[in-house]
């Protein structure tokens, strides 16, 4: 497809690899993609990219991939060691675990280890005050949580960090997909937390690389 134009360029202008959205991408644009850029030796990382289409790409391209399908990311090409994690990725409930597995797997894919705690939300508030002393040392805290998303307003008020919010469409009736936990982000009374669109683990983690280049002892 003579359409396909990868911004190769954007690791040295912004310090991170352009992701290839996959969903809307029939697999034979996705094998081309995958074969120009093993063709040219560069790596890339896969976002919304759900088994079905997984399955449906070449098989050598299946095999060059570092597939997980409960995030629905995959990598190609090596992976840098992990640094030392400086952000930690807390999310509310299990239904709420693939989103935050998007951006624990961006922040491995830029060589970031990532501190995680699930199943934190505050319908059991014991499970995150418990564990808070995992939050210890972190610069930037990416939470996720849908319903009402009272979660990043917690950790709002307890980590001096950067607080990442990351609304779900998790929810019934009136969560309206997500809505009502952007919503809630918003107006969160914690001061200063910030908040990306619905369902978006690889925004939030691409934020958060971008406030650790600017703190990045």
């Amino acid at each position: 497809m003579s359409d396909i134009r990868l911004d190769l360029d954007r690791p040295r202008r912004l310090g991170f690899d352009e992701a290839i959205y996959c969903e809307g991408k029939p697999a034979p644009h996705l094998d081309e993609i995958i074969a120009r850029a093993r063709a040219d030796g560069h790596r890339l990382l896969l976002t919304r990219l759900g088994e079905d289409r997984f399955m449906a790409l070449a098989p050598e391209h299946r095999t060059a991939l570092d597939f997980d399908p409960l995030s629905r990311t995959a990598f190609l090409g090596p992976v840098p060691p992990a640094a030392a994690a400086r952000v930690a990725v807390l999310c509310a409930g299990t239904s709420d675990v693939p989103v935050a597995r998007e951006a624990v797997r961006t922040l491995r894919y830029h060589g970031h280890g990532a501190r995680t705690l699930f199943d934190a939300g505050v319908a059991g508030l014991w499970r995150l005050l418990d564990h808070l002393e995992r939050l210890d040392g972190m610069a930037v805290a990416i939470v996720v949580a849908g319903m009402d998303a009272a979660l990043p307003s917690v950790v709002g008020g307890l980590f001096p960090g950067v607080v990442i919010g990351v609304p779900t469409s998790i929810g019934y009736g009136v969560a309206a997909g997500g809505e009502t936990a952007l919503h809630a982000i918003l107006a969160s009374c914690a001061p200063g937390i910030t908040v990306v669109n619905i369902d978006n683990g690889y925004g939030a983690a691409i934020a958060a690389l971008r406030a650790l280049r600017r703190d990045p002892a």
